[in-house]
């Protein structure tokens, strides 16, 4: 009874319930890998957003630029790590809201879409710029600072803008060219996604 219990235990260790959240990083290290995103000459002032002992996301750090970092949920898999220009702070925080609420991703899109058309949900009058460093097996090390097996993508938000109105194809024809994606939508943006490493 007793060498299976401790099979058990072992088991256990080695392959956690998948409901089981991990633990939550200090402020301090989720704003290390948050930035990671960002471009370098923006971080140090970027607002960051992360998550406190509960679980629950908070402002981790008040900058002083127009950057905000997203850090990484501790309770999914692999990393992923986001800095945008605080224009898309409202369209971000609305989206988080209904997810929040339950919604599935196309509900958020026709809500988002919805509020955008009718003024309710703000939306950047510029291109705005979203970064994203990802990866299911990336890594990271607080010391020394480095992060590894992550790529970055980038999304730049054009509401409304269409192929006609910037040229640009629907669809990507070779790895990292430039397209948009929802055209003609509030969530109208270019993506740019270079080639893994």
């Amino acid at each position: 009874m007793k060498k299976l219990f401790l099979y058990l235990a072992s088991v256990l260790f080695l392959f956690p319930f998948e409901g089981f959240s991990q633990s939550i990083p200090a402020a301090e290290e989720q704003i290390l890998l948050a930035v990671q995103a960002g471009p370098l000459e923006l971080r140090k002032e970027a607002t960051v957003l992360g998550y406190n002992a509960d679980g629950v996301l908070e402002t981790l750090r008040v900058g002083t630029n127009h950057l905000v970092c997203l850090a990484d949920d501790p309770n999914r898999e692999g990393i992923s790590v986001a800095c945008y220009h605080k224009s898309l702070e409202p369209f971000m925080a609305r989206g988080r809201a209904l997810k929040a609420a339950g919604k599935n991703r196309e509900e958020i899109f026709q809500t988002r879409e919805r509020e955008a058309k009718n003024g309710l949900l703000l939306m950047p009058r510029d291109p705005a710029t979203l970064f994203v460093l990802s990866g299911k097996e990336a890594q990271y090390f607080p010391e020394p600072d480095s992060l590894t097996g992550a790529n970055l993508r980038y999304v730049v938000y054009i509401p409304f803008a269409t192929s006609e109105s910037t040229g640009l194809p629907t669809q990507p024809r070779v790895p990292g060219e430039p397209w948009i994606m929802f055209p003609g939508t509030h969530g109208a943006h270019i993506m740019v996604t270079p080639p893994r490493k």
